[in-house]
């Protein structure tokens, strides 16, 4: 057997205070991840319900309410469907419009989709819109949309869907692609965009912005004169504030987690320096007995590194244990018009968390070595003498 294994099992680690510093750090080291990991998961699921996380447009649309016509079904659908990391494509109109109810007036941005499975002329409000209006299911909503000529739609509402991303005053209203396109005085072929759902591992800033341009090129090259007046962009790209304040939140994360690391690596440096002091005779037998300096460091980190690992067990299951309830009870709201999502998200990144736990643990008993230079200072004639 070992011998630094042996005699480390016989020692016991005095620095509560540590082991109590060492589960709090992970505990707030997972529970930042997750939520980091939730926040972009959310923002970025909702922005896609939206309008997808790639949108094909007229190269002369400057917003979506006002967008001008493309084909519902292009040429080179299958081709970009074929594209590594596309996941699916489907139209989408848009129209701009204002809801009356009573003396409130609001602007809405009504959305029709194939994927509508309700009947013409009805329609989904956020709940944020009904708040507002006072208006419910089952409810008319009288709806005004300004063109050439004004027309008037008297929409029944069927459901109330959360507002996961509030992503500005117009309020996205759901409905059926057909109705828009009859509002918009289009063909049953024509739609504002072409939306494009993409692989999360493509989701980020780079990868969006990449994979865009290259269909982008892909419609300029198809030799169709009605591709060729298209363009293609990133959500990122039209909602640059929300992947602004997601990056800002990420360098926030990655300082709390460097600061919870560095208090409990210090925690671990006064804990571990205590238990040197009180086991000064044991040092100097051990010393008589011809163990070397670097022999009797590792006894002690290794007793070190048994409560690391306890006191990281602790702090992640009690992370996780929070994820769990707040990922299916949704007990911490939040204020959307400051966070852009209603509840605190959390996600469970496994691979994320395994790595900020080896890492930090790396880190933490890299700390460790500075106390046990300490060792090699004890005589062990004066340990004698002291006992």
């Amino acid at each position: 057997m070992d011998p630094t294994r042996f005699i480390a099992r016989k020692l016991r680690f005095q620095g509560r205070i540590a082991a109590v510093s060492i589960a709090v750090s992970y505990l707030v080291m997972i529970l930042a991840l997750a939520i980091s990991s939730g926040f972009r998961q959310a923002v970025r699921d909702g922005v896609a319900e939206v309008m997808g996380d790639l949108q094909i447009s007229s190269i002369s649309s400057s917003t979506l309410g006002e967008s001008r016509s493309i084909p519902a079904s292009l040429p080179s659908e299958y081709e970009i469907l074929s594209r590594p990391g596309v996941v699916s494509m489907a139209p989408a109109a848009y129209a701009a419009g204002i809801v009356r109810s009573g003396d409130i007036i609001h602007g809405i941005l009504l959305k029709g989709t194939p994927s509508w499975k309700d009947s013409s002329l009805t329609v989904s409000i956020p709940r944020r819109l009904g708040e507002i209006t006072g208006l419910g299911i089952g409810d008319e909503m009288v709806t005004y949309f300004v063109g050439e000529k004004v027309r008037v739609r008297k929409f029944r509402i069927s459901a109330v869907h959360d507002d996961v991303v509030a992503l500005d005053d117009r309020l996205i209203v759901r409905g059926s692609l057909a109705d828009v396109q009859r509002i918009n005085g289009w063909s049953s072929d024509e739609a504002s965009i072409q939306e494009i759902r993409i692989q999360d591992r493509l989701r980020s800033a780079s990868s969006s912005r990449e994979l865009a341009s290259r269909i982008g090129t892909l419609l300029l090259l198809s030799g169709n004169e009605s591709e060729e007046e298209l363009k293609v962009s990133a959500a990122v790209s039209r909602y640059p504030q929300l992947f602004d304040w997601l990056n800002l939140l990420d360098n926030n994360v990655l300082l709390l987690l460097v600061l919870m690391t560095v208090v409990a690596g210090f925690n671990m440096i006064s804990g571990l320096l205590i238990m040197l002091l009180r086991n000064i005779p044991t040092i100097g037998t051990l010393k008589t007995l011809g163990m070397k300096d670097r022999s009797i460091g590792m006894v002690f980190l290794r007793t070190a590194s048994t409560l690391v690992i306890k006191g990281m067990a602790v702090g992640n299951a009690i992370a996780l244990l929070f994820c769990l309830i707040q990922g299916t009870t949704h007990l911490i709201p939040l204020n959307p018009a400051n966070y852009f999502v209603s509840f605190v998200p959390v996600h469970v990144n496994l691979p994320l968390i395994l790595a900020a736990d080896l890492l930090s643990y790396l880190v933490i008993m890299g700390f460790l070595l500075i106390p046990t230079l300490y060792i090699a200072r004890i005589d062990p004639a004066e340990t004698v003498r002291m006992e």
